[in-house]
């Protein structure tokens, strides 16, 4: 069994999934529950996460994002939030939003790791049409959304490139 360190040098963002094999309900619950236990400014959970696996809904987001390896996956999960229900610092006026549905996404892929379930983090899209797409309320919002799917035997990674810890550490 995987320990939580190996986890995160595992993960890694994937492009190449298995359209025909969808993830099991159980598993997508048990990660979906990850999100769910994220911490949130005051605990606010300003998020929901919305799961799309129709070929409907799927063909009518696929224009939000240019690149076509996202077609070949059986599900994709969106992290909305609502600004409007998200911790704010009084002193500065600082929202909490996107550091709350980061933290939630954050944790979905952790889970989606630990599950045998490929993923990648997607920012790079067409906010306006991903709105439009997927009928949100005028005040939600994504940030960022994740195809999900058993990746092909032949789906690679690409290498990691991080930083020397003594580069980016600082003990004060």
């Amino acid at each position: 069994m995987m320990d939580f360190y190996e986890l995160v040098q595992n993960r890694s963002s994937l492009r190449s999934y298995s359209k025909d094999k969808p993830v099991p309900n159980e598993i997508l619950q048990r990660i979906l529950s990850a999100g769910q236990m994220a911490p949130s400014a005051k605990n606010l959970q300003p998020w929901t996460f919305k799961v799309v696996s129709s070929p409907e809904k799927l063909a009518a987001i696929y224009p939000c994002y240019p690149a076509d390896w996202i077609q070949t996956a059986p599900h994709l999960l969106f992290v909305t939030g609502r600004r409007n229900e998200a911790w704010v610092r009084r002193h500065d006026g600082y929202n909490s939003i996107e550091t709350d549905l980061a933290i939630a996404m954050d944790h979905i892929i952790l889970a989606a790791t630990w599950e045998g379930v490929a993923t990648c983090w997607i920012a790079a899209f067409k906010p306006d049409l991903l709105h439009k797409a997927l009928d949100l309320k005028d005040n939600e919002e994504i940030f960022t959304f994740t195809p999900l799917g058993f990746a092909t035997p032949d789906a690679q990674p690409f290498p990691k490139k991080r930083k020397a810890l003594e580069d980016i550490v600082e003990f004060l």
